[in-house]
């Protein structure tokens, strides 16, 4: 990921996606990455789709059993609420969150915020998610 340098002292947001098929390490890559951020003392939240209780109904959690707490949500805009006065934004699996998830992770960024999002790029067919056929 390449950001310009910085100037001007004014803080610089970002994106950076980990996406990926099922089981490729997305989720494991995501929890690696905060794990870095809370070593280095930023603010950190981490969120998650509430749907998704799989291994556990708040902590995010890798099919080799890593895990790293979060906060489920069932809307993205809900996001933008809870980002107050924070370094780094988390979020997994995108894939679940409403169309507008996009449009929040930029949000995050103008404001300065760096994003790390975890992700399917595709459904099962081959389909980039947002262009269902049906």
């Amino acid at each position: 990921m390449f950001i310009e340098p910085n100037t001007s002292g004014e803080r610089r947001g970002s994106i950076e996606v980990i996406c990926g098929s099922m089981f490729s390490g997305k989720t494991e890559e995501l929890i690696r990455r905060l794990k870095r951020v809370k070593i280095a003392n930023l603010k950190v939240e981490i969120f998650k789709p509430a749907i998704d209780v799989r291994y556990d109904e708040v902590k995010i959690v890798s099919h080799d059993a890593s895990a790293i707490h979060s906060t489920p949500i069932d809307n993205s805009q809900k996001i933008l609420l809870m980002a107050s006065d924070v370094d780094v934004i988390g979020i997994d699996e995108a894939q679940f969150f409403d169309n507008e998830i996009a449009n929040v992770c930029d949000e995050l960024a103008f404001r300065g915020i760096r994003v790390i999002v975890a992700g399917l790029d595709m459904d099962y067919l081959g389909n980039p998610f947002g262009q269902m056929p049906f």
